[in-house]
């Protein structure tokens, strides 16, 4: 019950501030243009969308080994705002220590995509999300404490590129940067950044030139992402985690997958690589008439 009226009380300030916001026509999620933005598994999408994620991941970190079932919903208010709400389920095992399980904190956020740019294949978007404190369980690592994530988040693809370097085209660059503010005076604020480099083999396909590549792979988007924190202050400042994580997508009408490698960049973020999975669907076009439609149009 105090899970559910947390949950109501923040939805309740993301749709007043919603209300602030002027409404701007609708565009199908993840596009810029002819580029399609997939939905990626580490750094979060520069886009708005009605959508519903699963995410499987698995490392052996420095504290131990970490398997999480994570999902995400994210829910259009306006054509350009939405909100979202995203949980996880956590089996953590401390080196020489019996497995932990349980829910980590809820989470929820509002990102607002306030720029499309179609002819450059540009989006930009700004968002507000907190890791709401004691709504988990601490055996998993679930902070007692809340914390605030105000975000910039951008897409750029290279479709306008001049004929010269045509093949460079299906490139892609998303991220996003924001600082963490917790509200325990015992943590530091934080710094997470991280941008992806993608190579879309449909978009080469269907834009560049027709290489005769058959099913699955003119449906996949290679691409590699770098997920990064750095602390800023209270006595850690400057301590930086962060991965390389090489990546494979495939895309489809109403559902996206993917699998992604986790490759640790420094001894303290660890010595083992993880994996990542991901199963997406397209709500909007699942369901364009009822559940994928904007509330307000």
């Amino acid at each position: 019950m105090i899970r559910l009226l947390t949950v109501l009380v923040y939805f309740a300030s993301f749709f007043a501030l919603a209300i602030l916001l002027m409404p701007i026509p609708s565009w199908a999620h993840g596009f810029a243009g002819k580029r399609f933005f997939p939905t990626t598994l580490s750094v979060d999408d520069p886009f708005i969308s009605d959508e519903l994620s699963f995410l499987f991941n698995y490392i052996h970190d420095p504290e131990g080994k970490t398997t999480k079932f994570s999902f995400d919903y994210s829910k259009r208010i306006f054509p350009h705002f939405g909100i979202g709400i995203g949980d996880s389920f956590w089996f953590v095992k401390p080196d020489g220590e019996k497995t932990q399980h349980g829910f980590g904190n809820l989470e929820v956020g509002a990102k607002y995509q306030f720029l499309t740019n179609d002819p450059h294949e540009t989006i930009l978007s700004v968002g507000l999300s907190a890791e709401i404190g004691d709504t988990g369980n601490a055996s998993v690592g679930a902070d007692e404490f809340t914390t605030i994530s105000p975000a910039l988040f951008f897409g750029k693809g290279f479709g306008d590129l001049p004929d010269s370097v045509k093949y460079l085209r299906p490139i892609a660059i998303t991220g996003i940067i924001g600082p963490n503010f917790p509200t325990s005076s015992d943590s530091p604020d934080t710094l997470s950044y991280g941008f992806t480099i993608q190579y879309n083999l449909q978009y080469l396909q269907s834009f560049v030139k027709d290489i005769g590549l058959k099913a699955p792979l003119n449906r996949m988007i290679l691409l590699v992402e770098f997920p990064f924190e750095t602390d800023l202050n209270r006595g850690s400042g400057g301590n930086t985690t962060g991965f390389v994580n090489p990546c494979v997508i495939w895309f489809g009408k109403y559902i996206q997958l993917g699998i992604e490698a986790q490759i640790p960049v420094n001894d303290r973020t660890g010595d083992h690589v993880g994996v990542l999975a991901l199963v997406h669907f397209f709500i909007d076009d699942l369901f364009p008439n009822s559940l994928g439609r904007p509330i307000f149009h």
